[in-house]
């Protein structure tokens, strides 16, 4: 942050004190912000290379968010005394940085850009991740990075009937409620989180109190970029060359349509591999970028006719309308020497879902920054290459895999016995078998035919869908247990699990610039009637 000096702004937030200043520490980080509240301080930088990288398709966006022990006053355990692979708690919160702050980038950016958050102070009541993307969304408005925030986040509990913004520690563990909601001045951007069976009312004004409790964070935001922000790096918008658009729909539109109309996932991507080959042939002349530039406008083309039937006929890909739910099968004690195992099949996608109980000796042990616990309930959830007629390394659990995992375990956990009703610890294990289309909420479906296989004594059902959105101008279609196509060209994934009696556990990135309120309601409403035809 060469050339900008020392600034530091400050509220009252919820009876505490949250500052963020900026100009004391790494000073030569594209933008960086020390946040404060209470006596947890996380530093966070948002730094970008200056030249972009040429020949990807993707936006070359790093989060990580890492914990140092020194900051709750301890020695790291192990042999070297030093923090070492990232815990699962920290890789969730990279992706808790990540999924706000991705969609707005602007297209065309593609310079590597890296954001880190690092915990400096833990004062064991309040919760550095939703201090992280507050400073993330700090540090990215401060520096010359292009970007469409600031964005801001809290999360929400409920205590005696009512919400309670970033709840501490203690409060959450009375709480119903655990919601992180992610929102811009005028819409919510991203949800992460669990309850106890509520209703969909209750979660929909949660996230609208939520959403109204962290814009004092955007103001703050506002006043130290007016202070101190660098002026914005130029990003030529990518060109769309109308002629060449032209050409590509004339030539490939009917092979495309015909390919789109196939219901089963490997020969429509066969076909339309196939329609896009000829029409990049026939174009490119030759020239491997003119193949790029073709195949670009081809996809582009793809895109908006998948977009245009769903919003226009109120038909997907696969035939079905916006709520139908693809046909379930459900199989139980599928092994014969596990303590419980389900296969959970819906369309394309099939987890193959196994329970195994253990003693109190099999609890998992965890060291972290608010101290040691115990866990007894644990879901590993594994996506092998086969799943989608892929060949690729086995490597140990990704970031995808431990996010989703955490989903379901978060949807099962409200309805499992207490200890007193039931000691013993719990492990699932989700092989997804095929996928196109939630197969997080496809574990939880097999997660909870399992527990019910092993004999564990769960206090209801739970049943998951992810739902989609296409909006084009005034024209929304929220769409009901969405395939992997649709999650890839939509505008929203919004996973919801829940019981007959509410919701247990919610998960929403999205793609566009925020949803309203009507569009939530729509989308809990009709995951509810999935959810209980499920």
């Amino acid at each position: 942050m060469s050339g900008s000096g020392y600034q530091r702004v400050q509220i009252e937030f919820h009876d505490r004190p949250l500052s963020i200043e900026t100009g004391r520490m790494a000073k030569q980080a594209g933008g960086a912000a020390l946040v404060q509240f209470g006596e947890t301080v996380v530093l966070v930088t948002a730094t970008a290379s200056a030249a972009a990288r040429e020949g990807i398709d993707f936006f070359p966006l790093t989060c990580d968010y890492q914990e140092k022990t020194f900051a709750a006053g301890k020695i790291p355990g192990g042999f070297f005394k030093r923090e070492g692979r990232p815990a699962e708690k920290e890789i969730l919160t990279s992706r808790l940085i990540d999924r706000p702050v991705r969609p707005l980038f602007p297209k065309g950016f593609n310079c590597e850009t890296q954001v880190i958050a690092t915990v400096l102070s833990h004062d064991r009541e309040n919760d550095p991740d939703v201090l992280s993307m507050v400073g993330a969304s700090t540090a990215l408005v401060l520096s010359d990075v292009p970007w469409n925030g600031p964005i801001a986040a809290v999360r929400v509990g409920r205590h005696a009937g009512r919400f309670v913004i970033n709840p501490t520690t203690s409060q959450l563990a009375e709480s119903d409620l655990n919601l992180i909601v992610a929102g811009s001045r005028d819409a919510i951007v991203m949800v992460e989180g669990g309850a106890s069976m509520l209703p969909e009312q209750v979660v929909l004004e949660a996230l609208f109190a939520a959403h109204e409790g962290l814009q004092p964070l955007i103001a703050l935001q506002e006043e130290l970029q007016r202070l101190v922000g660098r002026p914005k790096r130029a990003v030529a918008a990518p060109k769309v060359d109308a002629g060449l658009e032209q050409q590509v729909r004339e030539i490939g539109l009917p092979k495309l349509r015909a390919g789109l109309a196939n219901p089963v996932k490997q020969e429509r991507y066969a076909a339309l591999d196939a329609a896009r080959e000829e029409v990049v042939n026939t174009l490119a002349n030759g020239s491997p970028e003119r193949a790029k530039e073709v195949g670009e406008v081809f996809d582009r083309v793809k895109k908006h006719v998948v977009r245009e039937t769903i919003v226009r006929e109120r038909r997907r890909i696969d035939g079905r309308g916006p709520a139908d739910v693809r046909p379930i099968t459900c199989e139980v004690e599928v092994l014969p020497r596990t303590h419980g195992s389900a296969l959970f099949t819906r369309g394309e996608t099939q987890a193959l879902v196994v329970t195994t109980l253990g003693t109190s000796s099999d609890e998992q042990k965890i060291d972290a920054l608010i101290g040691e616990t115990y866990k007894k309930f644990m879901l590993h959830y594994n996506f092998p290459p086969f799943s989608t007629g892929e060949v690729k390394f086995l490597r140990s659990p990704g970031r995808r895999e431990i996010g989703h995992g955490a989903l379901a375990e978060r949807a099962l956990a409200p309805v499992l016995p207490t200890e007193e009703e039931f000691p013993y610890t719990i492990r699932i294990v989700s092989e997804v078998l095929e996928s196109n289309g939630s197969s997080s909420m496809a574990t939880v479906c097999g997660g909870s035919l399992s527990l019910m296989a092993a004999g564990v004594p769960v206090k209801a059902a739970v049943a998951g869908v992810a739902m989609g959105l296409i909006k084009e101008g005034d024209e929304v279609r929220v769409l009901s247990d969405i395939l992997g196509d649709v999650d890839h060209l939509g505008d929203m994934d919004f996973k919801v699990a829940g019981t007959e009696q509410g919701v247990v556990a919610v998960q929403m990135d999205i793609k566009i610039a925020g949803v309203t309120r009507a569009i939530m309601e729509e989308a809990l409403e009709q995951a509810r009637a999935a959810r209980l035809h499920i």
